[in-house]
């Protein structure tokens, strides 16, 4: 009997541009790998790579990964490990060729490939202030890179998951349909893209593991997709199936989680344990894509500034009063287009530390005009420091602010997108679109019609909910007691996925987060759209909040501009809770 072929081992060094710098030589020296990814790329990455070029053409990539190759490269190859990253952003090409002349001067047989295509800013009139316009390619592009004989791949704008993607499906020979593979790769790269939030970085129940330098995470992809969730021997944090649960509910909405590659159905996918630090992730099931890309659009807003008064000790209302009433009235002749007062009740009474004693006032402005939030808002609240509330000051002194930006997702059709992969001989190669169906685009209530329709594919999105917890004694208690969260940012609107750590304890959460109680336990999402994903083989739930987040990260429209927090905060308020689950 031929034994079965070994997995793919895919890690990742890199879950954000100014992740931890020696994690590419941690991950290349810790154990071994067959190929390292390095996410880079995010929406206000985007906005600050976009700057960047305006200022200098031959820019707009991330730096760090060059420099990450000093040391790294030869070791890479030495090794036989296979580069993959998105650190080109909006100028893969001139960051293939940086990678090329340090190989050169550094000695090392290097052959560098990238995948280009996603830059649609030239393509039409996006309107105005628009800095960046990029299409979310899928992995094909760096498929063929990898078949042609690539050591180094680079791209702009692609999936996160395709970092992980395009190096199985060269692998392993998937077609461009095999959408259960497909699918089953993008779960495992949707949990590798954030690199140590799969190895327990920012997981509810930190004080169970040793988190102090977590280790990237990696993938042992299998010939059908599935794969087992690890990281190197001796490194720190954990891979559990509450820290992988936590991961793959990051930033996704609902059961269906479409890409330019595939339709993953995340309400097919089952996490097991499988040894220490091991989960396996199995039974993933794929659809056909969309017809269209996913095109991330930032521009320019305006102009923005802050200004965050302290408050100390006795009458805190009445001294936020006055300095709002003065601060409004030096506004009066040229208010600027947005203004907005929030106070931060972070004090204490009879306080024996004083910075337990203060509270927080924030002014936030906004306006096209950047003469309206700069002297205008700056030089009132300073001519204030000796004529209002006693105690005055400020956490900073005011500056003249600065402008921000703003981020959009439309959609292009996918044929009109020139997907192109330059191989390392320099020959370019079309990639064409993935293979799509009218059923992957129908209501999310439907089943799919896919050519891989088979009886045992899952039923359609109307998931079964399992019968409610019996009636007992209840105790008032945190959710976090019973229940692990993590919430992110998609564009303006923010996603919250919640989840049980036993079958009872989903029983009773099931029944009893619902959309309303969410809206009562947090009460800035009460006037916003919210809607709720069950997820019942991860024993979660997922809410997309919709308009959260303003227009979107860039634009910082809130204390928490990226929703990082607020699973956290839903986890701190407080529920009756059957005392059986505490």
């Amino acid at each position: 009997m031929t034994p079965p072929p070994p997995p793919l081992r895919i890690g990742n060094a890199s879950g954000f541009y100014g992740d931890r710098f020696d994690a590419v030589r941690e991950m290349l020296t810790g154990g071994p790998l067959d190929v390292l990814t390095g996410d880079y790329l995010a929406e206000l990455t985007m906005l600050i790579l976009g700057r960047d070029r305006a200022k200098d053409p031959a820019r707009g990539y991330a730096t760090t990964f060059l420099r990450q190759l000093e040391d790294t490269l030869g070791l890479a190859m030495e090794r036989g490990v296979r580069l993959v990253t998105n650190a080109g952003g909006l100028n893969p090409a001139a960051l293939a060729d940086a990678i090329r002349a340090l190989a050169e001067r550094l000695g090392i047989d290097c052959r560098v490939a990238h995948v280009e295509g996603d830059d649609l800013l030239g393509a039409r009139d996006w309107g105005p202030g628009v800095v960046t316009a990029n299409a979310y390619l899928g992995g094909a592009g760096i498929t063929a890179c990898l078949r042609g004989g690539a050591d180094v791949v680079v791209t702009g704008r692609v999936t996160d998951a395709a970092l992980v993607t395009g190096p199985a499906a060269a692998h392993f020979g998937w077609a461009a349909d095999d959408w259960d593979a497909l699918a089953g790769a993008v779960v495992a790269g949707h949990i590798l893209e954030c690199g140590t939030q799969a190895t327990g970085g920012n997981y509810s129940f930190f004080t169970e593991h040793d988190l102090r330098r977590p280790g990237f995470p990696l993938a042992e992809i299998h010939p059908d997709g599935s794969s087992v969730i690890t990281k190197h021997p001796h490194t720190g944090g954990a891979v559990t199936v509450g820290t992988v649960t936590a991961q793959l509910l990051y930033e996704t909405a609902g059961a269906r989680y479409p890409g330019p590659d595939v339709t993953a159905r995340l309400d097919s996918a089952r996490l097991i344990p499988d040894g220490p630090d091991r989960v396996r992730v199995h039974g993933v099931r794929g659809e056909a894509p969309p017809r269209t890309l996913k095109t991330g659009l930032t521009r320019l807003g305006g102009h923005r500034n802050e200004v965050v008064f302290v408050l100390t000790g006795l009458d805190i209302e009445a001294k936020a009063a006055l300095v709002r009433d003065q601060m409004e009235g030096a506004m009066s002749k040229r208010r600027p287009a947005e203004v907005r007062w929030t106070l931060s009740r972070t004090d204490h009474s009879d306080a024996a530390v004083q910075e337990e004693a203060s509270a927080l006032l924030r002014l936030v402005v906004r306006d096209r005009d950047a003469a309206a939030v700069g002297r205008a808002i700056s030089g009132a609240a300073v001519e204030l420091a000796l004529a209002s509330y006693p105690g005055f000051h400020v956490t900073a002194p005011p500056g003249k602010g600065s402008p921000y930006g703003v981020f959009e997702a439309v959609d292009t059709p996918a044929d009109t997108v020139p997907h192109t992969a330059v191989l390392p001989d320099g020959s370019r190669l079309t990639i064409p679109p993935a293979p799509t169906t009218p059923a992957a685009e129908g209501p999310a209530d439907e089943p799919s019609l896919t050519p891989s329709l088979r009886p045992s594919l899952p039923p359609p999105l109307t998931p079964s909910l399992p019968p409610p917890l019996s009636p007992g004694p209840t105790r008032r208690a945190p959710l976090g007691a019973i229940a692990g969260a993590r919430s992110g940012d998609k564009g303006g609107s923010a996603n919250i996925g919640v989840w049980a750590r036993s079958e009872d304890a989903w029983r009773w959460l099931a029944h009893t987060l619902t959309v309303d109680r969410l809206r009562e336990l947090l009460p800035e999402t009460a006037p916003l759209k919210i809607t709720r994903h069950p997820l019942p083989r991860l024993r979660a739930l997922n809410f997309v909040v919709e308009g959260l987040l303003g227009e979107g990260v860039a634009a910082q429209a809130r204390f928490d501009p990226q929703a990082k927090a607020v699973g956290e905060w839903l986890r701190s308020r407080h529920l009756d809770i059957p005392e059986v689950l505490l």
